[in-house]
């Protein structure tokens, strides 16, 4: 799988976020292919022109074990790529918890096969409305949105996430409930420094701590972040990096000022294409709220059982829903197919008290809930874009996205045209199947504004 052309190769957590690292390496200059699997030299000869590459995962929602039996063999098999830097890419609000999606066994695995000098952190991304300050997390309301910014463990939304609330906003103290590995800090006065004073400071910080978090505020310290950190990785002896893309922003802005890179300014114009498929499988306030907003402006709504499924009493084959879907899309409707609209929702709360009947852990309940409606979501939009005149979809939901790919048959995207912060419009591959050519979107669950599904239908950009 070596190639001497790759700068860097990433494992997502979730399909949502990796579309997201995939869309700022795009938007910076450097080709980039993301796929399902670990690629073969033959899938990655079918992409001869990327300079990265990404594998987008479905680590965020497994137990430490899990983990370990899916990362150790990805990460092998990224080490083998010739990549300067190696990044495990997580959700900019660094959602985790030692019982699941543990971002601390994800640093601990990839120190024993990559073993790095140190392992960088960078959460912050400005661009995303997400910053880091002497340790702590801020995060805003949505992205590609005007919300306001809130510290991570009183975050309207984090706090409350259903598996992994936030109740810690100093990254090194909910990281180091995951792993016993030492967390430095370059906090935000000291990246400000000439970068000679913070190298020299991040040589000694790195004889004390196997991990160093970097603060961030502003682009330009992306930048600096990336020049610190990219003397450290080659294609024989990988760099290795933990965060949200803005580990894509640190390396590419470096990359830009020594000229390895320049920005992409020319983009296809996707344009409209109605009737627009949208499958969410997201318990946010914000994918609520644009649900709302676009039933109120003509989309119309299909609600999964959701009890049902989790009681396995539900028709196996979706078949009201797949023909309701079909007859809307088929009269020119846009649909809205939806597991919940919130964890206010009365199935989000029936469904759950199903699986707490049988004795259910609230891990294994994420666990399974991600599978069994990413698969009622993925076998539903399988027949429908086969036997309907949509040409263009959005899966929203970190969790399920990357399971609803794998059952539409989904092996890689490419990206087409940003379209909104975190969540660009890509093309399929997906060989032999009605999903092949498909123009889809991964959204995460704090993803965008309020019209956001109005924004994919019309295909225009919001970061104008």
């Amino acid at each position: 799988m070596s190639s001497s052309n790759v700068l860097l190769a990433f494992y997502g957590d979730d399909f949502t976020g990796s579309t997201d690292a995939l869309e700022i390496l795009e938007r910076n200059g450097v080709r980039t292919a993301l796929f399902i699997e670990p690629p073969t030299p033959k899938d990655l000869a079918r992409f001869p022109h990327i300079r990265a590459f990404g594998i987008a995962g479905m680590t965020r929602a497994m137990a430490p074990a899990q983990m370990e039996a899916t990362l150790r063999p990805a990460f092998a098999a990224l080490k083998t790529s010739g990549a300067r830097h190696i990044h495990y890419k997580v959700c900019s609000t660094f959602d985790s918890s030692p019982a699941i999606g543990s971002i601390g066994k994800a640093i601990d695995i990839g120190a024993e096969v990559f073993d790095p000098k140190f392992t960088s952190l960078i959460v912050a991304a400005p661009v995303l409305g997400r910053y880091c300050a002497f340790g702590n997390l801020f995060a805003r309301m949505g992205i590609g949105s005007n919300g306001h910014i809130h510290r991570l463990d009183r975050h309207p939304s984090m706090s409350k996430h259903p598996t992994t609330p936030s109740d810690e906003s100093d990254l090194r103290l909910h990281l180091g409930k995951q792993t016993g590995k030492l967390c430095g800090l370059i906090d935000i006065l000291q990246i400000e420094k000439p970068r000679k004073e913070t190298s020299a400071l991040l040589q000694t910080i790195v004889e004390e701590n196997d991990i160093v978090l970097f603060d961030g505020l502003y682009e330009h310290q992306m930048r600096r972040i990336g020049a610190l950190i990219d003397p450290y990785g080659s294609p024989a002896a990988p760099h290795f990096s933990v965060g949200s893309s803005g580990v894509e922003m640190a390396l590419t802005g470096f990359w830009k000022t020594q000229g390895f890179v320049q920005n992409r300014t020319q983009w296809p114009d996707p344009g409209e294409s109605t009737p627009l498929l949208v499958i969410s499988g997201s318990c946010s306030p914000v994918t609520a709220q644009q649900i709302e907003y676009a039933l109120a402006r003509g989309f119309t709504e299909i609600t999964l059982d959701t009890p049902a499924i989790a009681a396995g009493t539900h028709d196996a084959a979706f078949s009201n829903e797949t023909n309701k879907a079909m007859h809307l899309l088929a009269t020119g409707k846009s649909v809205i197919i939806h597991t919940s609209k919130g964890t206010q929702d009365e199935r989000f709360i029936q469904s759950n008290n199903v699986l707490k009947s049988k004795g259910l852990s609230s891990t294994e309940i994420q666990a399974l809930t991600s599978s069994l409606y990413g698969e009622a979501l993925g076998s539903i939009a399988r027949y429908v874009i086969s036997a309907s005149p949509t040409k263009r979809i959005v899966i929203a939901g970190g969790d399920t996205s990357g399971v609803v790919a794998r059952a539409m048959g989904i092996k890689a995207v490419e990206m087409i045209a940003s379209l909104s912060p975190g969540a660009p419009l890509c093309r399929a591959f997906a060989p032999g199947t009605a999903a092949d050519g498909l123009e889809v979107v991964f959204k995460g669950g704090q993803v965008g504004g309020e019209d956001y599904f109005e924004v994919v239908q019309r295909g225009s950009r919001t970061d104008r």
